[in-house]
């Protein structure tokens, strides 16, 4: 069993900054990959970014060159820092943990985004 819990959701005119961090229950060396999924309402939950246990990641179209996806391994912890804050990256943004790469076993409670414009 994973706990995830995010923090460091909020309100944010457009343009600016935020970094979502989520804190695992135990040790996140061994899971095969994390990630940030977002669903705005009346849409489905999208991946945002992911990154393996070796330190690959992938982004979303819609983030590539402003979301930055990153763990510290000693904390237990991976962030998304995330620049450049646009209306359209509204959303609820939940953390993610999959064991063995084939599917998210685990999700957290989710955070709050809200960009102004």
């Amino acid at each position: 069993q994973v706990q995830l819990v995010e923090s460091g959701g909020g309100l944010v005119q457009a343009g600016g900054s935020l970094r979502l961090s989520c804190a695992a229950s135990r040790s996140i060396f061994s899971i095969n990959a994390m990630g940030w999924h977002r669903q705005a309402p009346g849409k489905q939950r999208e991946l945002v970014a992911a990154i393996t246990d070796r330190g690959s990641t992938n982004y979303a179209d819609s983030v590539k060159g402003r979301f930055t996806i990153s763990r510290d391994i000693r904390k237990n912890t991976q962030y998304l820092q995330m620049n450049s804050l646009k209306p359209e990256d509204t959303a609820v943004y939940y953390c993610a943990a999959g064991l063995d790469g084939s599917s998210w076993d685990y999700w957290g409670q989710g955070t709050q985004v809200t960009v102004s414009s």
